[in-house]
């Protein structure tokens, strides 16, 4: 009978043990972010004046930024705003790789990685307006993101009521979803010419001492998968671009620059528009002479 009662007393006591655990080990979040729409409307609320239709001036001027972090805790920002683990030199690289990529399109003339500090939280397009005369760029490419972790337990997270457990099980369940987009905008239309997203995802382990050390490696690693994605579908998004400005000549506007000749540069398209206005003058004069 002692021995029945002692184990009805132990299976009481992990009843208990799991329901403390369950409840005190119930999972947590951390949200790392930037916001492109809080940027570029801050004051508007579900309203956006329409854009009007981009004059691209080619060969294109172009800049490359990180949209600002927006430390007010305003609509659509983490409050405290936390860039994460996501370092200047991260964004630096990424901001290279997608001058790389502009660099081998036969439209854009100049490419200008631009310091977040010349970005004003919320400054809207008014900010890119100055960005516009100070660097001499027509077309923004704006860089944001959006990191979240969460962080669960397992069964294994019983263990932690030993001080061995703490040090050496993994019971601690990480998962870290990342995304980046860019957003290519035309300045003087307000135009959203196209994007490129770009997506990571970690899953891994911790223990309750290296968390916190854990946590941040996934970070990185989360956003070291989401710009090379976003780079490889930027190459994809250019191409894809340059195949609608051919195919749809009345949403855009393409012109040269005085000196350049770069024709062909939209499969064409700026001759044709020259041998069009041509033939339309020579027919022009025939019917004038008869």
């Amino acid at each position: 009978m002692k021995n029945k009662t002692w184990w009805k007393i132990g299976a009481v006591a992990a009843l208990a043990l799991l329901a403390v655990s369950c409840a005190s080990f119930n999972g947590d979040s951390q949200h790392h972010a930037n916001n492109l729409f809080a940027y570029l409307y801050p004051d508007q609320a579900g309203h956006i004046d329409e854009p009007g239709i981009p004059v691209l001036s080619l060969p294109l001027r172009v800049g490359v930024a990180f949209v600002p972090a927006d430390r007010s805790g305003g609509r659509g920002y983490p409050s405290p705003a936390d860039e994460g683990s996501f370092s200047e030199a991260q964004k630096m690289d990424l901001m290279k790789a997608v001058r790389t990529q502009f660099t081998n399109c036969p439209f854009v003339g100049s490419i200008e990685l631009i310091p977040s500090a010349y970005l004003t939280p919320r400054g809207g397009f008014a900010n890119l307006d100055e960005l516009k005369t100070l660097y001499g760029v027509d077309v923004m490419v704006l860089l944001s993101y959006d990191q979240v972790q969460f962080t669960d337990n397992g069964l294994l997270s019983l263990s932690y009521w030993t001080i061995v457990g703490a040090y050496v099980v993994r019971g601690e369940k990480n998962d870290t979803q990342t995304m980046m987009d860019a957003a290519v905008y035309d300045i003087s239309s307000r135009k959203l010419l196209f994007r490129a997203p770009g997506f990571g995802n970690v899953k891994g382990s911790a223990t309750p001492v290296n968390l916190s050390e854990q946590l941040r490696k996934d970070s990185e690693r989360g956003f070291e998968l989401a710009a090379t994605n976003l780079t490889a579908s930027l190459a994809v998004a250019l191409d894809d671009f340059r195949q609608r400005v051919k195919a749809a000549p009345t949403e855009y506007k393409v012109i040269n620059r005085p000196g350049y000749t770069g024709a062909g540069a939209f499969g064409g398209l700026e001759l044709a528009g020259l041998c069009g206005l041509g033939a339309c003058c020579l027919w022009t004069r025939r019917q004038n002479s008869h």
